[in-house]
């Protein structure tokens, strides 16, 4: 059903292959996100392919509310409806009982909160986020949880853990039903637990401890990026990641920069996604080996490079700076589109440097030298 092969270790940073049902993903790998089962920039499925996209994420609460996860089922599952072959991963809604914190209810059944488009209410807990994403159809789920603020009370957060632990377990239940029955779109669907605790280091490493007995395909660590430093992020990475299976895939949740994810691959963790590629493009910011670029800035008006000499990415290869810079000026959706592709290529790109360090076993080198050559060069 599914099968992670360890191929490769430098200190605590990891090689792998990741098979699944729908295809087998090469790690550390970055997962591009489609929201709504679209990148935002005019990104197609196809573009995807071109770019080197392994796994897809979609949004479990966005297309519970629009289209709706039982018209995706009636069409034959979110992989038919977006046209795309390889992986999907689904989160599980739990970030937007954080994210909707103004609008929403939580028990120990589940979260009760209103939709943003529409306002209606909606409730979500283990159950419903289970059949909702095996409505999709995912080849990955994400178990259903609670993102606490980073920074919250020690208390709070550790009722909130043990909650989360309850809820997984349900979901573990829910997802072994729904698989067996016959009528599901993906019956090797796959859940990954998720690790949360804040910026406690205790409550992280007891939760990580006890989510493992369960022994699910994946893990992912949580809760970051949402108000803590990078180096309480590091510090929390340091702590908890030993005590994750060393032989399932680890998941760094919404993270993030360049940087970030070369320091989280030297900790030991195997996916990432970060919405900064596409939002940043689609603002004129794009990225480079030297660092990030703000095309709106005039010195590129007639900079008739491309926005990374070498990039292979469709834009690099045929346009420069220059005309970019000018779509975006005139608020031309090709301007944006170029740069999403531009970001998406190079987060892409960057990750398959990251594999080919670590099948060479000079990581530790490639990323004091990556690290430098963004923080110190010039694009």
């Amino acid at each position: 059903m599914a099968k992670y092969t360890l191929l490769k270790e430098e200190g605590r940073a990891k090689r792998a292959r990741f098979e699944t049902v729908h295809g087998t993903v090469e790690t550390p790998l970055f997962m591009n996100v489609g929201t709504v089962a679209a990148i935002k920039g005019a990104v197609d499925t196809r573009d995807l392919e071109n770019i080197g996209c392994q796994i897809e994420l979609s949004n479990t609460y966005h297309l519970h509310v629009r289209p709706g996860d039982e018209l995706i089922k009636k069409v034959g599952g979110l992989h038919k409806f977006m046209n795309w072959t390889r992986p999907i991963l689904t989160d599980s809604g739990g970030f937007q009982v954080f994210s909707l914190a103004k609008l929403r209810k939580i028990k120990e059944e589940g979260v009760s909160f209103n939709s943003h488009v529409d306002g209606r209410k909606i409730f979500m807990g283990p159950e419903e986020s289970m059949q909702i994403q095996s409505n999709l159809g995912s080849t990955i789920a994400m178990a259903f949880d609670e993102c606490a603020p980073a920074l919250a009370d020690e208390r709070y957060v550790q009722a909130s853990v043990e909650r989360t632990t309850r809820w997984l377990k349900r979901c573990k239940t829910e997802m072994d039903r729904i698989n067996g029955l016959e009528d599901t779109v993906n019956p090797n669907q796959l859940l990954f637990g998720i690790n949360q605790g804040a910026i406690y280091d205790h409550i992280r490493i007891d939760h990580a401890k006890e989510i493992s007995e369960l022994d699910l395909p994946g893990y992912a660590v949580g809760g970051l990026a949402v108000g803590e430093s990078h180096e309480q992020m590091y510090h929390i990475l340091d702590e908890v990641v030993p005590y994750l299976p060393k032989n399932k895939p680890t998941y760094l949740m919404g993270v993030g920069t360049p940087i970030n994810i070369l320091e989280g691959v030297d900790r030991g963790i195997d996916f990432f996604d970060c919405v900064y590629p596409s939002r940043n493009g689609r603002h004129g910011h794009v990225y480079t080996a030297f660092g990030k670029l703000n095309l709106f800035n005039a010195k590129y008006e007639a900079d008739m490079r491309p926005i990374e000499e070498g990039c292979q990415c469709p834009t690099c290869r045929n346009y420069s700076r220059a005309y970019v810079r000018h779509l975006l000026k005139a608020k031309e959706m090709l301007g944006m589109r170029m740069c999403v592709l531009h970001n998406l290529y190079f987060y892409n790109h960057l990750m398959q440097e990251i594999r080919d360090a670590l099948d060479a076993g000079n990581f530790a080198a490639y990323k004091r030298n990556k690290i430098d050559q963004m923080m110190n060069g010039e694009a």
